[in-house]
């Protein structure tokens, strides 16, 4: 026997430099400097100039700190928005922002200081304002640069800062809008304050945290009661903050409480029925009879019959303070009020009211004109005059801290020594608020400050602030106008926009209709004042032409323009500037960040922008936060929310379902992860997950999105390679075959998924349909079949030809699919095709043939293939046969669909042959066939081992005469 030939160089394989190994870490920052240098985002904005506008409006993160896992999955969900819609054809662009005012930079600004031992209050406001600037500018840029190599496509050499002049200038312009519409007033009520940062906190401000706290009954005496029984007796209370026991004025009850007076051998004591034996329990006290002996059951259930009330009998009754014997603030008898916030949950079915530190307290004590006495300071001690505990006793200091309200601390054993305190402990565990910034406990405290009321009718669009020449539409003004209140428009809007998912309207609705006034002020110095004239009887002025001065001058000068030495040039000729005062606290961030939507969306520095937004896009936390503020200012400016959509994300948490925490050294920091892996594999995560809950991540499950991106990369990679030089001929191709109809129709059908899922921003779907296309229809399926093909066919077959043809459209479709998905490997792979090409990201949508099939005819051969792919893997295993192609299989012929011959059928299975019986198995066994010496199938044309079959006899005799094994 002769030596056989070697057919190696015969075989047409794809060629490709796009490698197999994707080096991201090393390639990606690449990709980005080319970007930077070509101008992509502007090649963009002018490629789009005239189509339909998309606005994505960015909620502005603080400017303190690195970016975290939340922050780029944020990051990568709203660059999806921008690119996805703009490959869908409209023109996206996006002005990235940060809010650099309030306490997380003021509060990193203090912590320097305090290394330093240096005193704020010793530093010059504009200085201390100017390096809030500073440290808030240095961590933009930080930051900027991390959003960069996240692949975000952005305008971030023209980003939007909250601390930018004309930013603060429409804020302070906004502002004004509220109080030339009397929309603003000035109250005291009990707000959330952090003593530790002496300031009002807002709601978003604040995180809860399972404390354990003491909790107390304290006995009041009743001196006065329509009830002659009570008279002597003593009313009890229940509080887990005996720090507020020196602030309190009153008590209350509930109107429909069954209360009862317990006669124990200690007195008798007033609580409600329901909780009597808790109280009991609690105090250790026992119940005795009406003749002062105990354990009479009988004795005890008569005194009890002719000893219960409910709560409206109690109506007119008179305690005394515990402390009634230091005189003053104590001597005044402390009143019991009907409450109904008053229940039997738990304590003794009577509060003891503070005004100055409760909602509930402030409004029932305000009803029956009882108002606050404002005791406790901003740092959180009792006032130098107050009667218990003022002074220089160090026993005042930290009020709200444990010792001071521990059951051996001096409220208690104050109360102690009183004969008031019943019970004591400190093992009361419960929900707490505490400042999210400096981790401190909050207290309510009763201070003056600035509100927006909710329940006001407002005159939306019947005001005007005077515009500065040159200012542009940032503080443009409502032409319509809505008499409804503030809380009605708010919730009108709510109905009108679109919720992503859907369960965020009843979130932000049940917020918004059971939120109190909105509190404007904060006692701090870096943000932007609040810029009003005060009289002496607390109005304020009103003057639109003044107003215009003091936004002129923010605009030119930024917020240290608010100076009292400019007080008679913001007051002109026409007003006395000593009979007003200059209001010294700024403005809650909120406000800032609800203000951005306009000078963003309507300023003249982003003219690319356009008011209202398509969309805000944040976590699900920002519906107590920027949503809401947004919401509500513009509400209250414009009649209307500044979104038509909100799309909500969960919070990432650890692969174990746990909160991340340094502590707990279970945090992923993507910086390090795209030093490891590349930004890609972070976008494929957080385009994987279903982002609208709560999700996670770890290292094992990064390992498994980097197993999905690997059999995305060797798709694109495999196309590449077979698509070598093709030039979209093919030939005389007469009709497509029918296995390239049904995956043109797969592709048509899947184009119209993809669509529809980035139309509704349904991410997770968008990229399990691309990888599960990819991983199953194209390679495991269709690559798989038509290898022989690419490989052995001639250059001018038909199937070949027609293979290619579809590959080519593939690719077209893939890469412009995958494009906002992986930034970085969609431009690699069509820079590797077309390297004159430029982006990919400049590509609109793919046009791909609205192609139809059977596919259930082709399901049905599909499952079928399955079956015989599972029926050969047994003699694989025991290596009975090496390969599908040495399998001659017999299917049950009633599982083969119309139309397909046995030789269809062997193609597709890559098979020896394939015949078809009554059984409803499938049977495999070895052929006996001979192996083509260039395609490897085993047929009954190769006349042994090592010979051709005959389409590679004719492949190779043609490539023999034309000298040449080129495609």
């Amino acid at each position: 026997m002769s030596e056989q030939r070697d057919y190696k160089d015969t075989v047409f394989l794809p060629k490709t430099d796009f490698p197999m190994k994707a080096g991201l870490p090393q390639k990606e920052p690449k990709i980005l400097a080319r970007w930077q240098e070509d101008g992509i985002y502007e090649e963009l904005r002018e490629t789009r100039k005239g189509r339909e506008k998309f606005i994505l409006h960015d909620g502005p993160p603080y400017a303190n700190g690195d970016m975290h896992i939340g922050h780029a999955l944020n990051r990568i969900l709203k660059d999806m928005v921008v690119r996805s819609q703009t490959l869908l054809g409209k023109d996206a662009p996006f002005v990235p922002g940060w809010d650099c005012h309030g306490l997380p930079i003021e509060w990193k600004v203090e912590e320097k200081y305090r290394k330093k031992k240096r005193d704020k209050k010793e530093v010059p406001a504009a200085e201390f304002r100017q390096e809030c600037r500073e440290y808030a500018q240095g961590w933009v840029d930080v930051q900027r640069e991390q959003l960069k190599r996240l692949g975000l496509m952005a305008d971030f050499d023209n980003p939007y800062l909250t601390m930018q002049p004309e930013s603060e200038a429409t804020i302070v312009a906004e502002l004004l809008k509220f109080a030339e519409a009397g929309n603003l007033y000035r109250g005291s009520k009990p707000v959330m304050w952090s003593p530790v940062e002496e300031t009002a906190l807002a709601e978003a401000e604040v995180e809860y945290e399972d404390i354990t706290s003491t909790q107390i009954d304290v006995a009041f005496e009743i001196v006065e009661s329509p009830i002659e029984e009570l008279v002597g007796a003593h009313a009890v209370i229940w509080t887990t903050t005996p720090w507020t026991i020196p602030v309190n004025q009153a008590l209350a009850y509930g109107p429909t409480v069954t209360y009862e007076l317990l006669n124990t051998g200690a007195g008798k004591y007033l609580v409600a029925s329901d909780l009597a034996e808790a109280f009991l329990a609690r105090s250790g006290l026992s119940l005795i009879d009406e003749a002062g002996m105990p354990d009479n059951p009988d004795a005890l259930l008569r005194w009890k019959a002719d000893r219960m009330w409910t709560g409206e009998s109690l109506a007119g009754t008179l305690t005394r303070h515990p402390m009634h014997h230091l005189g003053g603030f104590y001597a005044k008898p402390r009143p019991l009020l009907a409450g109904d916030f008053v229940t039997t949950d738990s304590g003794t079915g009577l509060v003891h009211m503070s005004p100055d530190h409760g909602e509930d307290d402030f409004l029932l004590c305000r009803e029956h004109g009882i108002e606050p006495v404002f005791a406790v300071m901003g740092d959180g001690r009792y006032r130098d005059d107050w009667e218990w505990l003022g002074g220089n006793d160090d026993r005042r200091r930290a009020v709200i801290n444990k010792p001071f309200n521990a059951p051996d601390g001096p409220i208690c054993s104050d109360l102690r020594e009183a004969g008031a305190l019943l019970s004591a402990s400190d093992d009361y565990p419960h929900s707490y608020p505490h400042s999210w910034r400096s981790k401190a406990k909050v207290i309510y405290r009763c201070t003056p400050q600035w509100f927006v009321p909710m329940d006001k009718p407002l005159d939306v669009g019947d005001f005007d602030v005077a515009v500065p020449e040159g200012f542009g539409a940032a503080i443009a003004m409502a032409t319509s106008k809505d008499h409804s209140t503030l809380r009605e428009i708010a919730m009108r809007e709510i109905e009108r926009v679109k919720f992503y998912p859907e369960k965020g309207r009843r979130r932000i609705g049940s917020m918004v209709e059971g939120r109190p006034d909105w509190v404007l002020s904060r006692q701090r110095a870096w943000g932007v004042p609040i810029t009003l004239f005060v009289r002496a009887d607390g109005t304020y002025l009103q003057d639109p032409q003044v107003n215009a001065r003091v936004v002129a001058a923010v605009k030119q000068q930024g917020v240290d323009a608010w100076d009292e030495s400019r007080k008679a040039e913001f007051l002109g000729d026409d007003h006395d500037a000593s009979e007003f005062e200059m209001v010294t606290d700024i403005l809650d961030v909120w406000f800032d960040s609800g203000c951005t939507h306009a000078f963003t969306l309507e300023g003249d520095r982003w003219p690319d922008q356009r008011w209202p937004a398509d969309l805000y896009l944040e976590g699900s936390d920002q519906h107590r936060g920027w949503f809401q503020s947004s919401l509500l200012e513009s509400s209250a400016t414009r009649g209307r929310a500044p979104y038509d959509a909100v799309l909500t994300h969960g919070f990432t948490m650890a692969s174990d379902g746990k909160k991340m925490s340094k502590s707990l050294g279970n945090t992923i920091d993507p910086l390090k992860v795209m030093e490891q892996y590349g930004a890609d594999i972070i976008r494929l995560w957080a385009l994987s997950v279903d982002f609208t809950e709560d999700h996670r991540i770890g290292d094992e499950i990064l390992k498994g999105v980097g197993d999905q991106y690997r059999r995305l990369r060797n798709t694109f990679r495999y196309l590449l390679g077979a698509l070598d030089g093709f030039v979209g001929d093919m030939g005389d191709a007469g009709e497509i075959p029918e296995l390239e109809v049904y995956v043109l129709a797969l592709l048509a059908d899947l184009d119209g998924k993809l669509k529809k899922a980035a139309e509704e921003y349904d991410f997770n779907t968008y990229t399990r349909l691309l990888v599960d296309f990819c991983n199953e229809d194209l390679s495991a399926f269709y690559f798989d079949i038509r290898k022989d093909v690419l490989y052995c066919d001639g250059p001018d077959s038909t199937k070949r030809n027609a293979y290619r043809t579809v590959l080519d459209l593939l690719f077209h479709a893939l890469v412009r699919y995958a494009a906002p998905v992986l930034v970085f490997t969609a431009e690699e792979a069509w820079t590797t095709r077309y390297p004159e090409g430029g982006s990919v990201h400049l590509l609109d949508w793919p046009k791909v043939p609205g192609v139809t099939a059977d596919g259930g005819r082709w399901e049905k051969l599909r499952d079928l293939r399955e079956r015989v792919t599972e029926a050969i893997e047994p003699l694989r295993r025991d290596k009975t046969i090496r390969s599908s192609l040495e399998a001659e299989v017999a299917v049950p012929a009633s599982a083969v669909p119309e139309g397909f011959s046995d030789e269809d059928l062997a193609e597709l299975f890559i098979t020896a042959s394939v015949t078809r019986g009554d059984s409803d198995t499938v049977t495999v066994t070895r052929t006996g066939e001979s192996k083509c010496g260039r395609c490897w199938r085993l047929l009954p044309s190769v006349s042994e081992d090592g010979a051709l079959c005959e389409r590679c006899d004719d492949v190779i005799e043609q490539m023999d005469s034309a000298g040449s094994s080129d495609q």
